[in-house]
């Protein structure tokens, strides 16, 4: 697996420079898939979901030049025939996930049956904030808002290590240092707290940082 886990999207060249290593070819002879279902389980989610879509959000995902562009509704894929959608998963270059509520994602990821194709899926996968998140085990108390219907906090797990994303943001007062330390406290495994000018690569198991900002691991 190759992952991209962003805090707010492509936000600066050394992650910009870091998909497109692992893309292996330039942006625009790549096809893409977007994924905007973990937004709909926060406050305005339509209209987010609308402006992650269309480019004018603040987090740059859709709008980075892509030979072409799709959307994949996880909600609405456990009623359609799998031949109709997984093909298509399986053909694309990147898959592009936004964020939102990290639970909400990881409950329609399984039920959709997208879960069980990552592994074995060629796309780079690029998470945006509840869309990287959603790759941990789980996600720590503090970040539950939807409740799965067995509750918890687990997420898919097809990473070793929880995040913190946001990290001293403007518009989160709360996303201070001292926050993520408390939160880190609480997990069970390693946990790293990012701002948005960081993102963390995994491919094949490996982890690296790529940050023009400030991030700190936690470790048990």
């Amino acid at each position: 697996m190759k992952l991209l886990l962003t805090s707010a999207g492509i936000k600066n060249k050394s992650i910009h420079d870091a998909l497109v290593d692992m893309l292996d070819k330039p942006i625009a002879e790549c096809s893409a898939l977007c994924i905007p279902t973990a937004i709909y389980a926060s406050p305005g989610g339509a209209d987010k979901a609308w402006r992650f879509l269309n480019g004018t959000a603040t987090t740059p995902m859709c709008e980075l030049g892509w030979k072409s562009l799709g959307l994949l509704e996880l909600t609405a894929l456990p009623s359609i025939d799998q031949e109709l959608w997984v093909p298509m998963v399986k053909e694309t270059d990147v898959l592009l996930v936004n964020g939102g509520d990290p639970l909400y994602l990881s409950y329609w990821m399984r039920q959709s049956g997208l879960a069980d194709l990552l592994p074995s899926l060629r796309a780079v996968y690029v998470g945006l904030s509840a869309g990287s998140m959603v790759m941990a085990p789980n996600i720590g108390e503090d970040f539950v808002g939807w409740t799965p219907p067995n509750g918890g906090d687990e997420t898919l797990g097809l990473v070793d290590f929880a995040m913190f994303p946001h990290l001293d943001h403007e518009m989160l007062p709360e996303n201070t240092m001292a926050h993520a330390e408390r939160w880190a406290a609480g997990m069970p495994g390693p946990a790293y707290a990012i701002d948005d000018q960081t993102a963390i690569k995994v491919i094949d198991g490996v982890v690296e940082v790529v940050s023009e900002g400030h991030w700190k691991l936690f470790t048990p």
